[in-house]
């Protein structure tokens, strides 16, 4: 029976030899009275006993399949240095150690959310026994999540980069615990980016000054071997995924989705109001990847939804299933930025620019957005609105309600006074009260061949924000902010140019101009679907 709960046996500890001698250990959970049961392979660096064996061990192996869950290296009593993101040996040579138990069936499935969604991947277009995987706000590659937009994510990073390197241990999770509370802290500092490991864990942390030597040359063999993106297309297995519309990951997520679907694949995808440590999108979570590996591993397709793609969309309250994204129907809608702060879908009329200048001794900051280890829900932006480093843009309140569901980009022309700056593009839904609550947002930092400049200096960035499934009601009002940081979402431009890794502290003011006319049409382009 599927809602049958069975008892479950646990084997500790077992051995798992890796190609270069190292030992990993793993727990196999196993439902009593089943005849080789299918195998759930989850492999994780935050342990394997209390909240994760029971959430990730005995939740599965009670729903009739057996569960292998492995600690990766260097971490909760598997050998070795920890290396993160360097999963794919470590992953294949378990993959191999599996087919040898006498107790396999032939084919596994994996599951887990974010980091261990990101071993899936290291392993999924390799293994042709692989049948079935369920990944959660996770992607097949971390590097342009730490450098969204060519930015460096630098609160993002400097928590996990702290949080992996306490992983392990007795104390283990007490430091992880305390890793936001430490990076918070130390990027309140204002000292330099290179600098801020040692004040969150005393020492230099390898993993976070590699993400600072590593980021300029994708196809360096850092990257390489540790971006799985390539080869989404070649994954055979059927892939189920869960994701946040205020999730770090979403865009590489989504990504991953589209790669599969043009080889010609069928995942699923279900996106969320949830943020990437959201406990509520864990019981979505759980009963999907059951109805998922129930239809892949034991011909049971009973519990999947007739349209792949469900979406919740923000502002309605409301859930929608769909045959794919992006959502057919959808057109691209310019919202131009206009002469005296507006914003309409009217071309803009002859105007001067506007100006504001930036400032990374007094960074402009964030209030909500994505990030890894917080809560992201939207949050009302009027504090930041009433600086004068962010340029405000509003439309009239709308007559009906606008639905805007898929990518979210952003065309602005623009003329800094030095080659390297930030553009940051926001979204807010001006609620009839007042309140200014962010939808999405994105970045693009600009150096020497990036957007170069045209006879006047003037430069057109395009920006990438954050996807969106959101209905702006009738009577809201849509509005754009354009500034030059997110501190401390993103590392502040210092304006010099200066490799991060090196930044010695110096900070040069940007002043930017931003045009609106009919040269320059700054807009933002919305994906608005007919209601």
């Amino acid at each position: 029976m599927p809602g049958a709960a069975h008892r479950v046996i646990v084997r500790r500890d077992l051995p798992v030899p890796m190609r270069d001698g190292v030992t990993l250990l793993a727990d196999r959970y196993i439902p009593a009275g089943v005849v080789r049961p299918p195998t759930i392979l989850i492999r994780s660096p935050y342990g394997r006993r209390g909240a994760i064996g029971l959430a990730y061990g005995w939740a599965f192996a009670r729903r009739g399949f057996q569960v292998v869950l492995q600690s990766c290296r260097g971490t909760f009593g598997s050998g070795g240095e920890p290396d993160p993101l360097d999963e794919h040996e470590d992953g294949m040579a378990t993959v191999e150690w599996l087919r040898s138990r006498p107790w396999y069936g032939g084919r596994f499935a994996m599951h887990g959310p974010s980091y261990l969604g990101y071993t899936q991947w290291a392993v999924a277009p390799y293994a042709r026994d692989l049948a079935a995987m369920a990944v959660q706000v996770a992607a097949s590659q971390f590097r342009d999540a730490a450098y969204v937009g060519g930015s460096f994510a630098l609160e993002s990073s400097l928590i996990w980069t702290t949080l992996a390197a306490g992983l392990g241990g007795p104390l283990g999770r007490a430091r992880a615990l305390l890793a936001p509370h430490r990076t918070r802290r130390a990027v309140r500092t204002g000292r330099p980016v290179s600098e801020l490991d040692l004040l969150c864990a005393g020492r230099p942390l390898p993993f976070f000054r590699q993400l600072l030597t590593h980021h300029a040359d994708p196809s360096a063999p850092y990257w390489r071997k540790r971006d799985f993106s390539p080869h989404v297309g070649e994954v055979e297995a059927a892939v189920t995924m869960l994701a946040g519309w205020y999730d770090v990951f979403l865009p590489w997520q989504i990504k991953d989705y589209l790669a599969l679907r043009a080889a010609g694949r069928r995942p699923y995808l279900t996106i969320g109001p949830w943020y990437h440590l959201d406990v509520r999108h864990w019981p979505v979570a759980h009963a999907e990847a059951v109805a998922w590996f129930r239809a892949h591993l034991l011909g049971d397709a009973s519990g999947l939804r007739a349209n792949p793609v469900r979406l919740y969309v923000t502002g309605a309250g409301e859930w929608q299933d769909h045959p794919d994204w992006p959502v057919p129907g959808m057109r691209p809608a310019r919202w131009h930025l206009q002469p005296g702060f507006a914003l309409a879908e009217a071309n803009p009329a002859d105007s001067a620019p506007d100006r504001f200048r930036y400032d990374p001794r007094s960074p402009t900051p964030v209030i909500g957005g994505p990030v890894l280890v917080g809560n992201s829900e939207p949050r009302d932006n009027r504090p930041l609105e009433a600086r004068p480093d962010v340029l405000v843009y509003t439309s009239p309140a709308l007559g009906a309600d606008v639905e805007a569901i898929g990518p979210v980009t952003a065309e602005v022309f623009v003329r800094p006074s030095r080659e390297h700056a930030d553009v940051v593009v926001r979204v807010c839904d001006v609620h009839p009260d007042g309140r200014s609550l962010n939808v999405c947002e994105g970045v693009r930092r600009l150096a020497p061949g990036v957007a170069p400049p045209d006879a006047d200096g003037v430069r057109r960035v395009q920006v990438e924000l954050w996807p969106i499934g959101h209905r702006f009601r009738r009577g809201h009002r849509i509005r754009v902010h354009v500034a030059g940081g997110a501190y401390p979402r993103i590392a502040r431009n210092t304006g010099t140019g200066e490799p991060l890794l090196r930044d010695g502290g110096a900070m040069v003011p940007t002043e930017l101009e931003v045009f609106h006319d009919p040269r320059r049409p700054s807009a933002v382009i919305l994906p608005v679907v007919p209601r």
